[in-house]
């Protein structure tokens, strides 16, 4: 079967940007997304891997790792990073190239924000997993980090009206990443039903960041 195009990579362009700037940001999501996950043995999908903050983590933690990314940019510094007999595929998160049932685990961070529909990538990431597996997520915290959140260092966040607007966009943001690549706010609601809606069970839960509010969520879902 023929597959559809695939639709445009927002984050090409600039890597090493991204690493110099995002990279501090992706180390720490990434280190609360193993410590969800846990260690191997097995397969592990590395979903949205980026430059390959995290492949050799989890590596590390004895999982046998295949990364997936749209961005070929991305993907560039992914292989200069990547350890020996670490996989790596330029592919859609919400089409992936995988039979069902072909990994232990997924691992994800940072997501959520870069898709149009993180349900139809929770649906995938549902269906590559064998029985049993289990999805370790971190992302942005949907209540705390947004277009409609300005997060002065030091101080607490300033909500302004706009968590329910869900659409593409640049405004509101600083002149970081998302003024470069965009973001698509999710609400709360949205994102725990993304996971439930793949037929996936919510098994754990957790806000972390060194902030007194949290800054980023993360989400343990079991097949």
């Amino acid at each position: 079967m023929t597959r559809p195009p695939r639709p445009a990579a927002r984050y090409d362009g600039f890597a090493e940007w991204y690493d110099a700037n995002i990279g501090p940001y992706a180390e720490a999501a990434g280190r609360e997304m193993l410590e969800l996950l846990g260690p191997g043995p097995g397969r592990c999908l590395d979903l949205g891997c980026g430059t390959g903050i995290n492949l050799n983590r989890l590596t590390d933690a004895d999982w046998s790792v295949t990364g997936v990314d749209l961005s070929a940019d991305q993907l560039r510094l992914a292989r200069q990073r990547a350890a020996q007999g670490i996989e790596l595929i330029q592919a859609d998160a919400t089409d992936l190239p995988f039979q069902a049932g072909t990994f232990d685990a997924v691992a994800c961070s940072l997501l959520h924000t870069d898709v149009e529909d993180f349900g139809a990538v929770c649906r995938e990431a549902a269906r590559v997993l064998r029985p049993g597996g289990r999805l370790a997520y971190v992302g942005v915290h949907p209540c705390f980090i947004g277009p409609f959140a300005r997060n002065p260092p030091g101080e607490p966040p300033e909500l302004h009206p706009g968590y329910r607007n869900t659409a593409w966009t640049t405004d509101g943001f600083s002149d970081g990443i998302r003024r470069r690549a965009g973001a698509r706010h999710v609400p709360l609601a949205e994102l725990l039903n993304a996971f439930l809606g793949a037929g996936l069970r919510l098994t754990k839960f957790v806000e972390s960041g060194d902030e007194d509010f949290p800054v980023r969520i993360g989400i343990v879902a079991t097949q």
